[in-house]
């Protein structure tokens, strides 16, 4: 019953996911996922990229955020993608494949990033949902400290930071503990996001 449950809810899940306008259009512009237009629309009013920026992507694949990134830095920029899961190329992108959260990853991200600072750190690192509110935000939580954990080692004074979380107990600890280390800090939710999902990003700038 269980499984017959979770394959209905995929289902209806599949269906509303191709309708979407936002899917389509990624469809039609070749696009590798409608997260483009959410990072799209964050950057248009916060102006996070600049040509020759270096530029860390957490939770990358499929590339939609790596391939809109890489026409935003230039050739003089470089973004270093990663992900658990395999990314098909982008040229002009270098990919790291690990767990984010595995010590030995992080050693290995330094070794590629060759011990310097990053403009900017993104993630859109994302937990398998479940459909249980606490156990998905809770995971979420932790992919996001994982991330601010990363930016507080190779994150530039000045530098900022986009993460994707999911409302719920915790955001506003979090949202604390991302206080303490940039002095701007906002919420956003795009119109890509979907209104019934839970996630939202913040934006974070000028690293003390």
């Amino acid at each position: 019953m269980v499984n017959r449950k979770c394959s209905i809810r995929s289902s209806v899940w599949l269906q509303k996911h191709f309708k979407d306008q936002y899917t389509k259009e990624a469809r039609r512009q070749k696009l590798r996922s409608r997260s483009w237009f959410k990072l799209e629309a964050i950057d248009q009013v916060e102006s996070l990229f600049s040509t020759g920026m270096t530029v860390v992507d957490l939770g990358s694949a499929p590339g939609g955020w790596a391939l809109y990134v890489k026409n935003k830095i230039g050739i003089t920029g470089r973004i270093i993608a990663c992900d658990m899961l395999s990314m098909r190329s982008i040229d002009g992108v270098d990919f790291l494949r690990g767990d984010c959260s595995d010590p030995n990853f992080f050693k290995e991200l330094c070794m590629w990033i060759d011990q310097r600072k990053v403009h900017i750190v993104l993630s859109d690192m994302a937990p398998n949902v479940t459909g249980i509110s606490i156990i998905d935000v809770s995971q979420s939580m932790h992919l996001g400290n994982v991330a601010l954990d990363i930016c507080r080692n190779i994150l530039m004074c000045g530098g900022a930071f986009l993460v994707k979380v999911f409302q719920g107990k915790g955001l506003d600890k979090y949202l604390c503990d991302v206080h303490s280390l940039f002095n701007i800090v906002k919420i956003r939710k795009p119109d890509a996001s979907r209104a019934q999902s839970s996630e939202v990003y913040i934006v974070a700038k000028e690293r003390k």
